[in-house]
């Protein structure tokens, strides 16, 4: 069971907002966020049941991380809240067609993102319940006097990130959802990365607004989480990300 999360909300300033990739607007409104998980990393079957997670968007978001085929991402169906405790439950999505949806055969973290009901305080200590299937499990998230956001409340579609395990974390951006981020290459070090993203200015995209949720993995004890700056460039997405534990 995951017991320890840590917190990314300072951001310096970002240029373009809007993350829109070329050849494409987008408008708020999308309902379902996209994810873009890590490659298979090889882990074993132990870490099948395991969840982790992570708050995003300045304490009004957060994204559930569970292992499984990158090809079939969880969805968030249901969220609830009785105090501090949040209820999730993550489904499997449907084929267009409504039938099973086919998976790739691989095994990585895929990252499910969601929205905390209002009244949630994320200052203070959370309780993630999670259930997914068959598997059922709690995720103890630390607050941060730093969370300024309310549940509840507008977005300022600004990237964030969030640390879920030793070396891993989600990043946040928003833009089309049929041009979710694709990772090129990670570097990091000490208290400093870098993640470059595809550039692909010939795609077409949906002149949507959703939120993307990207795993960017270093590897066990490859950086330090404290006071951690991740450097995003390419994709449309350039800037700065200052990562601080809670």
């Amino acid at each position: 069971m995951a017991t320890r999360t840590r917190l990314a909300v300072v951001f310096s300033s970002l240029a373009a907002v809007l993350l829109v990739a070329a050849g494409c607007t987008a408008t708020p409104g999308a309902e379902s966020p996209t994810s873009s998980p890590a490659p298979s990393s090889g882990a074993s079957g132990e870490d099948v049941n395991d969840v982790e997670a992570t708050l995003l968007d300045d304490g009004r978001m957060f994204a559930v991380v569970t292992w499984g085929s990158s090809g079939c991402v969880p969805q968030v169906d249901e969220v609830s809240a009785d105090g501090q405790t949040v209820t999730v439950t993550l489904v499997e999505l449907e084929s267009e067609d409504g039938g099973e949806k086919a998976c790739t055969t691989d095994f990585a973290p895929r990252a499910s993102v969601g929205a905390l009901p209002e009244g949630v305080d994320p200052t203070q200590d959370i309780t993630l319940q999670v259930t997914y299937g068959e598997i059922a499990d709690d995720v103890d998230l630390d607050g941060s006097a730093d969370f300024t956001g309310t549940p509840g409340g507008s977005t300022e579609y600004q990237p964030t990130a969030g640390w879920f395990d030793d070396g891993s974390l989600v990043l946040l951006t928003w833009g089309s959802s049929s041009c979710a981020p694709v990772v090129e290459s990670v570097e990091g070090s000490g208290n400093a990365g870098t993640v470059t993203f595809v550039t692909d200015e010939d795609k077409m995209c949906t002149m949507d607004m959703a939120p993307r949720a990207t795993i960017i993995a270093f590897g066990d004890d490859a950086v330090e989480d404290d006071g951690f700056m991740l450097t995003l460039t390419g994709g449309g997405l350039e800037g700065t990300v200052s990562v601080q534990n809670s």
